[in-house]
């Protein structure tokens, strides 16, 4: 198996929303500067022996906070030391509020041909709480923006499941999405992480219960599918063609190339992390020395853990292939016990999880594995 993905993340926001629990700090000059720095060592010196890219992703905290001149620096400094194949995808996450016009310029112009903004609601009310810093105005202001710059390929995050969300809500989001023309839809449920101020908070006492969970995510698949997007992953919706193909190595088990702190790779067949600990990062010489080793990854349960989230979900034929020694039909018979339950549609060239499947897929999974 080789690698042709890269992820670089950019531990930078211009503030921490209370849901969040990635790794990120406040956004200063300074340190974007030594960190674009920091970034471009750490190219210089992969250890790996990786030569070709036909995916990359700068993923956060908020990407687009590093501005679109460093942004470029580090594509430039990509391309200097990789093969970035010709119809390689290169995706920058943004925040609609800092997505300014002559930053998309840059960031186009450097090669990056996909965003992801972080819409999240079309409600204000409801982005005021969830502690976003744009309005529901400034996501079409965003994606016409990023389309004047050259972007044709845009996806838009929804959060499900947010305190006193209506199904009309969802309705709207999913209407914009569609009215705007972007291919790519990300809607997942809000998860209360322990420590974050939503967590200390109780913001739970406000979200709707599990029953009402359920009938947000089935009305947003519902509605996202009727306007086109089809759902190929538990949290992901596309029109055809256009899916997220950074993305789909993850859930295809392949490997990935991570950089910068909480960065996660799988390499030759182990994964490996770097600790959350930007001054570590910026201050050392090799990079990669600060790496982690995480044992041992790509089995075949890791590999179906994964396949699973994917509406296509798993072939028998090439789980066979992949690995020769799984025993396949216990996994088979495994499956045929969820059947009956609906978690689960089975045949002659493999199984995958129904849509009562995803909203239980940690069980589900767990139960197969």
């Amino acid at each position: 198996m080789s690698c042709n993905a890269l992820y670089i993340h950019i531990p930078f926001c211009e503030r921490k929303c209370p849901y969040c629990d990635f790794y990120s700090v406040p956004a200063r000059e300074a340190l974007m500067e030594q960190y674009t720095d920091a970034v471009l060592r750490a190219l210089k010196t992969q250890p790996f022996g990786i030569t070709t890219l036909d995916t990359i992703y700068f993923g956060g905290g908020t990407p687009s906070v590093l501005g679109g001149r460093r942004i470029a620096q580090l594509l430039d400094g990509i391309s200097g030391q990789f093969t970035i194949t010709p119809d390689a995808e290169i995706t920058v996450e943004c925040n609609p509020h800092s997505a300014l016009a002559d930053d998309l310029k840059w960031m186009r112009q450097a090669g990056a041909n996909r965003l992801s903004f972080g819409m999240q609601s079309v409600d204000d009310a409801q982005l005021k709480l969830l502690g976003r810093l744009h309005s529901a105005a400034d996501v079409p202001s965003a994606v016409t923006a990023a389309q004047d710059a050259g972007f044709a390929h845009i996806s838009l995050d929804l959060m499900l499941a947010t305190p006193h969300q209506t199904f009309a809500d969802v309705d709207r989001a999913a209407a914009l999405c569609d009215r705007l023309g972007v291919e790519h839809v990300s809607a997942y449920l809000l998860k209360i992480e322990e420590g974050t101020p939503f967590a200390t908070g109780n913001i739970s006492e406000d979200c709707p219960d599990e029953d009402g969970q359920v009938a947000l995510y089935r009305h947003a698949v519902e509605a996202l599918g009727a306007l086109g997007y089809q759902q190929y992953e538990i949290s992901n919706f596309a029109r055809s063609g256009q899916v997220a193909r950074h993305n789909l190595k993850y859930w295809n088990c392949e490997e990935y190339l991570g950089i910068g702190p909480s960065a996660h790779s799988f390499v030759d067949g182990r994964r490996r992390y770097f600790e959350r600990d930007l001054n570590a990062f910026l201050t050392a010489e090799a990079p990669f020395s600060l790496l982690c080793d995480d044992g041992a990854g790509g089995d075949a349960e890791e590999y179906i853990m994964l396949r699973a989230r994917l509406a296509k979900g798993i072939q028998w034929s090439a789980l066979s292939a992949r690995y020769p020694n799984y025993d396949v039909e216990a996994l088979r018979k495994k499956a045929l016990h969820l059947v009956d339950r609906g978690l689960v549609l089975i045949d002659d060239t493999g199984f995958r999880l129904t849509l009562d499947g995803f909203l239980l897929s940690n069980a589900v999974i767990g139960a197969l594995i």
